[in-house]
């Protein structure tokens, strides 16, 4: 049972994103240059000390982000932008400024609006979140007079984190049937497209709803109550969200595991939470490929019973376009196909309502030991932070047509495919097959087919359609498109021209979000109508988000700086703990640095108070957005007969952003060979997944080691990246001349 009781910106009027021409040419006394270059406008724009926000010096706590307004004029002299709409973006260009016509359809369309909106939400926070959650989300009872509490020093007792506590709600509700109420039922929730072009099906909201209940209602009938678990291990099916949203209803906490894990992956959850179902399907296609999913939870099941923890019921959804039910292995008394048992099912089913700090989901995260880490989202906040975010961060409106990229399994088909969208009344898209199949078009295809206007997606899946040539993108309108978004890892300038010109056509804003599974939701993010962008940049905080970069006593730096990325004070959508290891939650996040949250993520500003983050710097290697933690790999290596050990490290990749690079010792005796270079690889594929596997082995006589003992993986970097003059000092390692033997061995 899972039971539990901006800153102002100095860069940013020097733009003046809000300024038609007319304006503009009645300001040329604020304009150094300004012409015309090949039919399109170009600015190169000066401020003085009039231009700044004169709000900055109301916001003490951003002092230390950004340089005072005086300063920053004395150090800016010039900068070059591009108007959104009005020509492509190139490396000469610093910012990309939205067109006065986007500013003003925008949700927040300018950048005092932020100021004022940001304002509020850090001077009084409660004041600001309960005015959202009371005014837009159904409470069946409101929380006391209490709008949050926090302690986030652990030196002060332990870590809590708690917002509208003793408020009443449910987020299926929320998602659902609050929206039906106020007249959206008849509008489509889902469209679904398969693998296979030309097989797709849709549900309006009324028709979401029942199939919701009759889901809830069955598992109500085999004993899941609220907060009682439930591991869900399903592809980009509309039955992902549905049963999403059909435990959220019943107060059941639902573990989505991504459906590219191993059996022993999904196994160590299912023996951490306990669940008392399994909801899988049989097999699922992707690209030409046909995943048994089911032969991958019978295996699981297996192993979790072997250690004491057996699961009574697998349902099984029949996924006919890859696999028929005859071909799919049986255990009678456990194993019920899904359509045999669900549809019978009334489509009403009565909401459970539960507090605002009960558990809604389980989502477990790689970290930097072997044992992946059980996050715990609760329901009040999260609900309430991941649909203002989604609605701020994508500037929202009725008519748009999301499409987010990312699988449920992860973090981001949680508040991004599900949630978020679905707590606004959104029209989303899910797909459930590769981005490049049968082609690299296919995602454009996709966007013409439904006028998808929202596009939301990995730099990895950028970096890859960009390789593929533009030829795939052009062939198709995309004139739906009004907005783009990055998620997963920062996105490389070149990149990120590339989507705003290529893909969105030089017209769409790109809405480069920060965040993690932590976090729940966005925490630095361009607003679209109201930013000034920096292709590559996150640029600034959402609503009520204080993040500092610290150094590495954790002190706060000032202005342009680079550092340790820490957030000051809560947000409604924190996690709250790690499933049965508080201390471990209190351990990673709140004792480095204590009296914040660390990120585990480094993190660069500016002189015009940008925000750059530049990675981890723990022991997790993001893999197409994929966090995948080393000491996991290395675990998985070692389970080998024949690895005696193994260091694993991080490298640049030019579609993956990283690739995880391993160096392996042998056991005594066995020699180096291509064969056993395979099978160290399927062993990683089998004990993690095939996302996990590693790009390179490099073969180790040894490994780097202090005396103590502890591997010196800064000089594994260096050698993994070919940095050979940039090993620094090896004076302190037991054995030098292990390096030398390794930079040998790197082409092997």
């Amino acid at each position: 049972m899972l039971n539990m009781s901006i800153s102002p910106c100095p860069i940013i009027p020097r733009l003046v994103p809000q300024l038609d021409r007319c304006e503009i040419s009645s300001l040329k006394h604020r304009l150094r240059h300004y012409h015309l270059r090949g039919g399109t406008r170009r600015l190169l724009l000066m401020v003085s000390p009039n231009n700044l926000p004169t709000t900055a010096s109301h916001f003490r706590h951003v002092d230390a982000m950004v340089p005072q307004p005086s300063a920053a004029a004395a150090k800016l002299s010039q900068l070059k932008a591009v108007v959104l709409g009005e020509a492509p973006a190139s490396e000469d260009d610093e910012v990309v400024v939205p067109s006065h016509e986007f500013s003003r359809q925008a949700l927040v369309p300018s950048t005092q609006k932020y100021l004022e909106m940001y304002k509020s939400s850090i001077e009084d926070p409660a004041k600001f979140w309960s005015s959202i959650a009371s005014s837009e989300f159904y409470w069946k009872q409101r929380w006391g007079d209490q709008v949050y509490s926090e302690n986030l020093d652990a030196r002060k007792g332990n870590i809590k984190i708690e917002w509208f506590k003793s408020g009443i709600t449910n987020v299926c509700y929320n998602c659902l049937d609050r929206n039906i109420d106020a007249g959206l039922g008849d509008k489509i929730a889902i469209y679904w497209e398969s693998n296979e072009p030309g097989f797709d099906a849709t549900l309006t909201y009324s028709e979401l709803l029942h199939r919701v209940c009759q889901l809830a209602n069955y598992l109500k009938s085999i004993g899941v109550g609220k907060g009682d678990a439930v591991v869900v291990y399903l592809p980009m099916l509309m039955e992902l969200p549905i049963t999403m949203l059909a435990c959220a209803r019943i107060g059941a906490v639902h573990s989505v595991v991504f459906a590219g894990f191993s059996a022993e992956s999904l196994a160590q959850r299912i023996v951490d939470c306990k669940p008392k179902v399994v909801i899988t399907c049989n097999a699922v296609k992707r690209g030409p490929k046909t995943i048994h999913l089911k032969d991958i939870v019978d295996a699981a099941l297996i192993e979790s019973a072997n250690n004491r923890i057996s699961v009574d019921v697998c349902l099984t959804y029949e996924n006919q376009s890859a696999q028929n039910r005859e071909s799919t292995k049986w255990e009678k008394g456990r194993d019920v196909w899904w359509e045999d048992v669900v549809p019978k099912f009334p489509t009403s089913c009565d909401v459970e309502w539960v507090d605002a700090e009960d558990p809604l989901f389980l989502l477990y995260t790689s970290g930097s030991t072997g044992k992946p880490k059980g996050v715990l989202h609760t329901t009040g906040g999260y609900m309430v932070y991941a649909a203002t975010t989604f609605k701020y961060a994508f500037d929202y409106k009725d008519s748009d047509v999301y499409w987010c990229t990312a699988d449920c399994g992860w973090i981001t088909g949680h508040s991004y495919v599900t949630y978020g969208p679905m707590l606004n009344g959104a029209t989303v898209v899910v797909f459930e097959g590769a981005p490049n199949y049968p082609d690299p078009g296919r995602c454009w295809d996709i966007v013409d087919k439904y006028k998808v206007t929202i596009f939301y997606t990995a730099p990895t899946l950028v970096r890859s359609l960009m390789r593929d040539g533009d030829e795939y993108v052009t062939r198709y309108s995309r004139r739906s498109l009004r907005v783009l978004g990055s998620v997963g890892e920062p996105i490389n300038p070149t990149s990120c021209r590339w989507f705003f010109n290529v893909v969105g056509g030089s017209s769409c804003p790109i809405s480069d979000t920060w965040w993690q599974t932590e976090t729940g939701g966005f925490m630095i993010t361009p607003l679209p109508g109201a930013w000034p962008q920096k292709p590559g940049s996150a640029t600034f905080p959402f609503f009520g988000v204080q993040p500092v970069i610290v150094d590495e006593k954790g002190v706060e730096l000032d202005g342009e700086c680079n550092g340790y990325l820490c957030v000051k004070s809560s947000w409604p959508g924190a996690f709250r703990t790690l499933y049965g290891d508080h201390e471990r939650y209190e351990t990673t996040y709140f004792k480095p640095f204590p009296g914040y949250y660390f990120t585990g993520d480094g993190c660069r500003r500016d002189k015009d108070g940008y925000h750059w983050l530049t990675g981890r710097v723990d022991d997790v290697i993001n893999v197409s957005g994929h966090r995948i933690g080393t000491a996991e790999v290395e675990s998985a290596l070692v389970f080998h007969p024949h690895c005696a050990e193994a260091a694993v490290v991080g490298v640049e990749h030019e579609v993956k952003g990283q690739s995880i690079y391993a160096f392996v010792t042998p056991v005594e005796g066995i020699s180096y060979s291509d064969e056993l270079r395979k099978s160290l690889i399927l062993t990683v594929r089998k004990q993690i997944g095939a996302f996990a596997a590693p790009d390179k082995i490099h073969w180790a006589p040894g490994l780097p080691k202090t005396r103590s003992g502890k591997i010196m993986r800064r000089i594994l970097r260096k050698i993994a990246s070919r940095q050979l003059d940039e090993l620094g000092d090896t004076s302190t390692l037991a054995d030098p001349g292990v390096v030398d033997q390794l930079i040998e061995l790197a082409d092997d």
